[in-house]
Formats: structure tokens, C-alpha cells, sequence
């Protein structure tokens, strides 16, 4: 059976423009064209879109997920158990480190020290204060929520309207890349992924590759951050968990 681009990307949970990159590299090659040039997928070549997906989940880079999967020497089993080793140990300090910047990143500081109208002028009809007590029953004990809080409990109305300005202003920008066709492991993307992590870090949490790249995953994995970078642009939380992910392999 052949399959669209679209079709493809739909049922893979990945962008038109994701599909279109690894074609570009040679990563996932069509097996078809129709005669005016569109693409077309047959089974084999979503089993193989199915290997690439896998590999991307677990953090291997475009090149090695190549040789993985066309070098018949290569030791595909081997790569999964390192990976593996690695993700197992890190996972009870990356889900401290996930939820805590969750916390942060919901702008759910507590000690705003802020009036009713300053608050309005900063946050609209969001209410940090809303999250507060699920905050701390559920992060309180981590060194990020206690390092978010203090920070936060630290800064006045201009400096939410400046960390309001840097994040309207990088979304703009991502939104922008994204709608242009550039690709989310492109050189673009990454930097501004890069430029996220060091807002995190600037303003709320120390923020290493590991733990943004946490953070990404969240976007994808909890359905309230999801909806909010669909509500900004469709598409969007997926390609920045790609930039991310991308950005964070290329700088290890």
C-alpha cells in the first residue's frame, strides 16, 4: 500500500517537514514518486520510519541511527543496551529535575511579590497562585523548586514584564523558523533551542541538556503543555522537542 507524506506524518506522529529532512539526508528515502513528484511510502519504508523513531527516542543522532540501521555489521543491540544503562540511572534525578522545572515554567512562583495590578499587567487572568499548593506537596523538598522560589520571591513587575519579553520574543522567532520549513535539527532550530535553555537557566533553574531535554519530552508527554504550544502554533511542541533533543546531541 502507498501513503502521502501527509498520511505518513499523521500516523507517525512526526511534521511534513521531519519526513522531508530525512529524505533530504538519505535517513528515509520514498520508495516512490508519483508522476508529478509527490512522495509516496510504501509498508517497508514506514517499518523503517518506525526504527528511526525508536533510535530518536532513546537519544541516538541522525548519522549513528543511519549506520545502525543500513550496516549490516553494525551491533543495533549493544547501542540499546548502553542506552539503556544510561537512561535507567538517570531517571529518578531527571524526574525530580522535570517536575521542578515544570513548576517553573507554568510560572507558578510562589512570594510574587507583585500588587493586583501589576500581577494583571504581567500574567493576565492567569493565576500563579492556583498551583502553589500542588507545587510544593509535590517539589517542595527539590534544590530547583527552592532555587525557583527564590529567585522568584526576589524579582518586581519589570522583571516579569523583561522574562514576558524574552519568551513572546522567542516564540515569535521559533514560530517563524518553523512556519518557514526549516528543520527542527537544523542549525536554526538548535540555537534556539539553546536560547530556551538559557532563559530556564537565566531566570528560574539551572537548566543542563539533560534536564531540558526532560522538559521536552514533557511538552509531549503532559497533555496541558501540549495544548498550550498547539494553541500558539500547531505543530510547534513537537518540533521543539525535536530542536531540543537535536540541539542537546550535538553539544554533548
Amino acid at each position: 500500500m502507498a501513503y502521502t507524506v501527509g498520511q505518513v506524518a499523521k500516523v507517525a506522529g512526526v511534521t511534513v517537514r521531519t519526513l522531508h529532512h530525512y529524505d533530504e539526508i538519505g535517513l528515509l528515502s520514498p520508495s516512490g514518486r508519483t508522476s508529478a513528484g509527490y512522495r509516496r511510502y510504501d509498508d517497508a519504508d514506514l517499518q523503517r520510519l518506525q526504527l528511526v523513531l525508536y533510535y530518536r527516542e532513546l537519544g541516538f543522532p541522525l548519522e549513528e541511527i543511519t549506520a545502525i540501521i543500513d550496516d549490516p555489521a553494525a551491533d543495533p543491540a549493544a547501542h540499546l543496551r548502553r542506552q539503556h544503562e544510561l537512561l535507567t540511572g538517570r531517571v529518578k534525578r531527571l524526574q525530580e529535575m522535570v517536575t521542578a522545572i515544570e513548576f517553573a515554567m507554568e510560572a507558578s512562583k510562589l512570594n510574587i511579590q507583585l500588587t493586583p495590578e501589576e500581577r494583571f499587567e504581567v500574567f493576565g487572568d492567569f493565576k500563579p497562585e492556583q498551583y502553589e499548593a500542588e507545587a510544593e506537596q509535590r517539589w517542595g523538598g527539590t534544590d530547583a523548586y527552592r532555587e525557583s522560589n527564590r529567585r522568584a520571591s526576589s524579582y518586581g513587575k519589570e522583571d516579569w514584564l523583561r522574562i514576558k519579553a524574552e519568551n513572546e520574543d522567542w516564540g515569535r522567532r521559533i514560530v517563524a523558523l518553523m512556519a518557514s520549513g526549516a528543520p527542527a535539527d537544523g542549525p536554526e532550530a538548535m540555537e534556539l533551542a539553546e536560547e530556551h535553555r538559557q532563559i530556564i537557566s537565566r531566570w528560574f533553574y539551572e537548566c543542563s541538556y539533560e534536564v531540558q531535554t526532560g522538559l521536552a519530552d514533557m511538552y509531549m508527554a503532559d497533555e496541558r503543555f501540549t495544548a498550550y504550544f498547539e494553541k500558539i502554533a500547531p505543530g510547534l511542541a513537537v518540533y521543539l522537542n525535536e530542536a531540543i533533543h537535536a540541539n542537546a546531541i550535538s553539544r554533548a
